[in-house]
């Protein structure tokens, strides 16, 4: 049966005509429950958005917060360790204490630091000289510093009693009157009297070690807005919505505020109005977050509450942001209005240019998909050919380039783990071996090596096997030194870390190896910077790294020169520099790299086996430390050791 043009043309046209309606049947239902859906999931979503952004503003609240209490810390300690306190307190020279702690407080902006006894009584107070004796030894963080001999520091709510004797002015800062405040809880007393402090106390040592006094320093909260006002400028950079600001932060000792940039209705400060009891019980008696729209003083925001504690894990306090709601919800407004306009723009386009697109848009996705299924299966050599010439053909040259990447990477992966696999089973094999060969070979060392003496004595000096026995005793010696330094190799024992003065074992070493350097006519140059914190390493440890670093540069200078040994503080602050420098032979450039290898040396194989440097590497690595070596042929050796201040375990 033959069809003619016309019927041709009608089933055609027929054909389109089905198809336009189906699309428009699609694209509307689609449409209409996408509205509806994405209304509702738009409403939820800018809420959930505005709870997390909530959430993370409340992380930086708290990074800032623990940020004041560290610099406080960090002030009390590092003044703590000053010689001129241990000194002054020793000696109870007032004045210089007046002059030189005076000086630390203004410059840190503390409102309180202040010294004691080794038993807890005040020797002297920088805002109040004329209040002292009077014992703090029931302060818990004193009374912690005099007991536990370490920095403590923490939130801390003083009597006002106390902080009178620190300042009379802060005395009264800390006099708030309670704000009748709707759904807060009622409390009995209508003021609050006592202060809330960031607080610091760290124990002060003669140089002998024993206990001498306690040093203590913090800052008031109340009425103090310097905190939460870079709290708000910081997370929220001072941002305003239709004339009123966007973000606002506060510190509540107990339910009370008594830190804020919250305004009242008057424009003032909301200090002394009172957190809701909702807030109260969540945060305050179960110690835990609390992140919802709350009516603030005079306006909706999305809040969020975490409990401040004390050193103990006592709930003292909140500390709170909170976002404008109205912003938010204008924005969500827009956007529902935004969302139903594109919507009805998208179905109308959508209609027309469908049909265009599906046909040409199905085969490149098509290839995509299988693509990426094989990707996606571990076959990263699989490209897209041929590249079409549409927008498509951007994904899919964006696809061949992203396998070709993954390959690549895939390639680099498997040969960096590869080697890394081939090292440490060569380092355990060493390990192994060394413990083996040393445990087999050491007592038939000693076998051989006693027998040859006794043999060398009876030869007289005209004997010719005397030479021979000679060399045996001499190679069992050499053979002797390597299985002790196989032992030391297999045996790396972890450090036993505390804090001690790299000065004092850098002088220590340098002591041990005086005579050799003499012998070689080395001379030894040491700039030693003062200023250095004691730092957390293995002291013994340490030392035998720097024993082995100085010999090793000894040997270097058989004809003599000069040895410069320097430490400092690196820019960082967070890691202490030694460099030992000699005027040595120097090591090739081919060989630099291999000199932490165990058994590699440049030396005459009478005078090294090759594992010193092994170990001290070892060593400096589980000191989380950094050890390398800079070399020039002919000019000599510079060895260059980075130990953090404060290494973790």
């Amino acid at each position: 049966m033959q069809v003619s043009s016309t019927e041709y043309r009608v089933m055609r046209a027929s054909l389109k005509a089905k198809l336009v309606v189906s699309f428009l049947i699609v694209v509307t239902v689609s449409g209409l429950i996408a509205t509806i859906v994405g209304v509702r999931l738009i409403s939820n979503n800018t809420v959930k958005q505005v709870q997390e952004k909530v959430r993370m503003d409340l992380n930086s609240a708290r990074e800032i917060y623990n940020h004041k209490l560290r610099d406080i810390e960090n002030v009390v300690y590092l003044t703590a360790i000053r010689i001129f306190l241990k000194d002054a307190l020793l000696q109870k020279n007032m004045e210089l204490l007046n002059d030189k702690l005076g000086e630390v407080r203004e410059k840190a902006h503390l409102d309180i630091l202040t010294i004691t006894d080794r038993a807890g009584h005040v020797v002297f107070r920088t805002r109040n000289p004329e209040i002292h004796g009077d014992s703090q030894a029931e302060d818990e963080l004193v009374s912690r510093a005099l007991l536990e001999k370490r920095l403590f520091a923490s939130t801390q709510i003083v009597p006002r009693s106390e902080l009178i004797k620190e300042g009379e002015d802060l005395g009264d800062r800390t006099r708030i009157k309670l704000i009748p405040t709707p759904k807060a809880r009622q409390r009995l007393e209508n003021e609050e009297t006592s202060g809330m402090v960031l607080k610091a106390a760290a124990p002060v040592f003669d140089d002998d070690g024993p206990l001498i006094g306690v040093l203590y320093g913090g800052n008031l909260i109340n009425r103090n807005y310097e905190l939460v006002d870079e709290i708000k400028d910081t997370v929220y950079q001072d941002a305003r919505y239709k004339g009123k600001s966007e973000g606002t932060a506060t510190i509540f000792q107990g339910n009370l505020r008594v830190s804020t940039n919250v305004m009242d209705r008057d424009g003032a400060r909301a200090i002394g109005t009172q957190v809701s009891a909702e807030v109260h019980d969540r945060v305050l008696d179960k110690g835990e977050r609390w992140v919802d729209r709350a009516f603030v003083v005079n306006d909706w925001y999305i809040t969020a509450y975490e409990p401040i504690r004390n050193i103990t894990g006592q709930v003292i306090g909140i500390l709170y942001v909170g976002v404008l709601e109205q912003r938010f919800v204008d924005m969500k407004n827009n956007t529902i209005l935004i969302f139903l306009g594109i919507t009805m723009a998208g179905a109308v386009l959508s209609l027309i240019i469908a049909y265009f697109l599906a046909t040409g848009l199905v085969k490149p996705i098509r290839r995509l998909v299988a693509a990426s299924q094989e990707l996606s299966k571990g076959n990263f050599s699989q490209r897209i050919e041929p590249i079409s010439k549409s927008e498509i053909g951007e994904l899919e040259s964006t696809f061949n380039f992203m396998a070709s990447s993954l390959k690549e990477r895939d390639d680099e992966l498997q040969e960096q783990t590869q080697r890394q696999l081939i090292q440490s089973e060569k380092l355990a094999s060493v390990g192994r071996l060394a413990a083996g060969v040393a445990h087999q070979i050491n007592n038939p060392l000693t076998g051989v090596l006693t027998y040859s003496s006794l043999l060398l004595r009876k030869k007289p000096e005209s004997d010719p096997d005397r030479e021979d026995l000679q060399v045996i005793v001499d190679e069992t010696m050499r053979c002797r030194e390597i299985v002790k330094g196989l032992l030391e190799f297999s045996r790396q024992a972890e450090p036993e870390k505390e804090a001690v003065d790299i000065n004092s074992i850098i002088e220590n070493s340098l002591s041990l190896t005086r005579n050799q350097a003499l012998i070689n006519d080395v001379k030894v140059i040491t700039q030693l910077s003062e200023q250095l914190p004691r730092i957390v390493v293995d002291g013994s440890q340490i030392q035998e790294v720097f024993l082995n670093i100085i010999l090793n540069a000894i040997d270097a200078m058989p004809e003599g020169g000069e040895l410069r040994v320097t430490s400092s503080m690196m820019a960082s602050d967070q890691f202490v520099q030694i460099r030992f420098a000699d005027t040595g032979c120097g090591i090739p450039p081919e060989d630099l790299d291999k000199v932490f290898d165990p058994f590699f040396t440049t030396k005459d194989a009478s005078k090294g086996t090759g594992l010193g440097l092994a170990v001290a590497y070892g060593v400096i690595e589980k000191h989380h430390g950094r050890i390398r070596m800079e070399s020039e042929v002919g000019k000599g050796t510079t060895c260059i050791i980075d130990l953090p201040v404060n290494a973790s375990d």
